[in-house]
């Protein structure tokens, strides 16, 4: 039940999601310069550390807009949770240096313990303290539970059935022992790095409040008080000119304090929490968050190298790794644990019909040439993208189906056979049409009519050229197939506001108007399940897909551990397209020679674990 964050490809801030398999930290792909490009296990001459300093890291197409770590269900940018985490981080931290594994020192527990065959969970909290001194205990986490019990539906990382739904009781024997009641008998790995590694604590002693100068009680310990609380919260949390100096924002358990927030172009800064109690204490002074509308200004401002000491390279400008070496930059990658996608309307009230048909998604994907898009477009530094679970950066999981190229490989002459054989007049290079109204096998389907042509516009984020490219390659290989595909480009925060949950039950034109959507990808937890994302009603399956079997084999991987049963929920959800399967590019790291504790890089954050980071003399 991952917080689903939906991300543009080529920025810097991945975010922290966390789970369950093991894996390298990184791959130099097959292409590019991938002999000049490290894979994130090792760094650059180290040398005596220089206390203080800031670090300076180019954002693109990046705009958090909500701070509290609990964002409203119709809220999907993808960013907050790089603003928020290290503020607030998690019961559960995943990656340890370049292993996509649970760290313990990062974490918030001590302990994880399951037992009553698996249907109870007992944590060990940490004895840290909050910033301004106040310790860190099983109220905080009560407090939490009674906030998203009381406002599940409107809470973004939301699934039903899973927390707060799975949890029959919350018992605290002590200031720093939480008892877990669960209604059924869960996977430990699944629940361990896909539940609880989505789950901040947030300051109860502080928190508890209805109203700005409101007294802090306990209001939570009933629905309609933790309503309020949560209500209270969220607009404050919405409130983008006073996120740098709300003092609701400032009482933090992580090793960072937000210092400064531009609600005109989304850039912050942070500087250390001093009361931090974790292993990892900054070193540097301060870290800015710089914002950049497109990749190119990125770029040319590493090129200047005077304004940015950690950035991402381009994968279109992979040529220029030699010059930003001899600029004092030094260059590293690690393929991203994540799912890139198009995500098909399937209840737009023009194409959804169109959509719904799993012939017409099949030759879509045959029409994708993933192969050439990672070549020419990513210069071999990309995830291949043939179905749900990501083959690099997925340990264990990716199943022999997945390694193989996946259920559809690119077959322009298999798509085209496909449409002629449900009732298509297949136009290469022009627009298909459908000649066999109706809902036999051999006709076009339920809703679709007589001369209905086959044509889409595919919405993706703006400023980043990669993007550019491979949706121009995706436009121009559908059309071998007479299918049109119409693209616009708009800014990663315009995306997000635009693409609106669509189901069976509710698609009102008004918000439904969307067709296809790529606005990046999903970065998976440790055990790469998909919750939220492909089962009915889930928080990030805005497309409406709906598939009772589906439903039941991501069931299956959440109550039983066995690879087998996960092979086959992954190879079903591979078959049945809720998605289109696109190539998700590697993170190519950017940052100045002389700062140490960047690599090897955490697949899981990118990289971005300023904490450890320390400028040499």
């Amino acid at each position: 039940m991952r917080i689903h964050r939906r991300l543009a490809v080529t920025s810097v801030a991945l975010t922290l999601a966390m789970a369950a398999t093991a894996c390298s930290g990184g791959s130099g792909g097959s292409g590019g310069s991938s002999g000049t490009i490290g894979n994130g296990n090792s760094s650059s001459a180290a040398g005596p550390v220089k206390r203080g300093g800031t670090v300076t890291v180019a954002e693109v197409a990046a705009t958090p807009n909500f701070v509290f770590p609990f964002a409203p269900a119709t809220n999907t940018d993808g960013w907050n949770v790089n603003l928020t985490s290290p503020l607030w981080p998690t019961l559960v931290y995943a990656g340890d240096g370049a292993q996509s594994t649970v760290n313990p020192q990062e974490g918030l527990t001590s302990s994880i313990t399951y037992g009553d065959g698996d249907k109870q969970v007992t944590l060990d909290l940490k004895h840290w303290n909050w910033s301004d001194g106040q310790p860190v205990t099983s109220r905080d986490f009560s407090f939490v539970y009674n906030l998203l019990k009381a406002n599940a539906s409107n809470w973004s990382g939301y699934t039903a059935g899973l927390f707060p739904d799975d949890v029959a009781k919350v018992t605290t024997p002590d200031a720093h022992t939480v008892v877990l009641d669960l209604t059924k008998s869960y996977n430990p790995s699944f629940y361990t790095e896909d539940v609880l590694s989505t789950i901040p604590l947030v300051p109860q002693h502080a928190w508890d409040k209805t109203s700005v100068n409101g007294p802090v009680g306990n209001a939570d310990e009933t629905p309609a008080g933790a309503k309020a609380v949560y209500a209270f919260l969220q607009k404050q949390g919405g409130d983008m000119a006073t996120f740098g100096s709300n003092p609701l924002w400032r009482v933090v358990d992580g090793p960072w304090t937000l210092a400064s927030f531009d609600s005109g172009d989304g850039g912050y800064s942070y500087v250390p929490n001093t009361a931090y109690s974790g292993p990892d204490k900054p070193i540097v002074a301060k870290v800015v968050d710089s914002p950049f509308t497109t990749d190119t200004a990125e770029l040319n401002a590493l090129r200047s190298g005077s304004s940015v000491d950690v950035g991402s390279l381009p994968l279109n400008d992979v040529k220029q790794v030699s010059a930003l070496e001899a600029s004092g930059y030094a260059i590293a990658d690690v393929p991203i644990p994540g799912v890139a996608e198009i995500i098909p309307n399937l209840y737009n009230a023009k194409v959804g019909p169109e959509l719904q048909q799993l012939y017409v998604r099949q030759a879509m994907e045959y029409l994708i040439n993933r192969p050439q898009i990672v070549s020419k477009v990513y210069s071999g530094y990309a995830e291949a993208g043939d179905g749900p679970v990501p083959v690099r950066a997925s340990g264990p999981w990716a199943s022999p189906l997945e390694k193989s190229g996946g259920p559809y490989p690119y077959s322009p002459t298999k798509a085209v056979a496909l449409l002629r054989a449900h009732g298509w007049k297949v136009v290469p290079g022009g627009s298909s049409t459908c000649q066999s109204p109706g809902t036999g096998p051999a006709d076009c389907g339920a809703g679709i009519t007589a001369g209905e042509s086959l044509t889409f516009q595919l919405d993706y984020t703006s400023g980043i050229a990669t993007n550019d490219e491979q949706s121009a390659a995706i436009q121009s290989s559908e059309a071998q197939a007479g299918i049109t595909i119409n693209l616009k480009s708009e800014p990663f925060n315009t995306l997000t506001g635009e693409a609106t949950p669509c189901t069976a039950t509710a698609h009102p034109a008004s918000s439904c108007g969307w067709q296809l959507m790529d606005y990046g990808y999903d970065p998976y937890s440790l055990y790469p399940v998909g919750d939220s994302l492909f089962n009915t009603g889930g928080s990030s399956n805005i497309g409406g897909f709906s598939d009772p079997k589906l439903d039941q084999l991501i069931d299956a991987t959440e109550y039983g551990s066995q690879t087998s049963v996960f092979f086959t929920y992954e190879d079903y959800a591979a078959t049945q397209l809720p998605w289109l399967w696109l190539p998700n590019q590697d993170q190519i790291l950017v940052y100045r020679k002389n700062i140490q504790g960047i690599t090897p890089l955490n697949p899981f954050s990118g990289g971005l674990n300023p904490e450890l980071w320390y400028y040499t003399s």
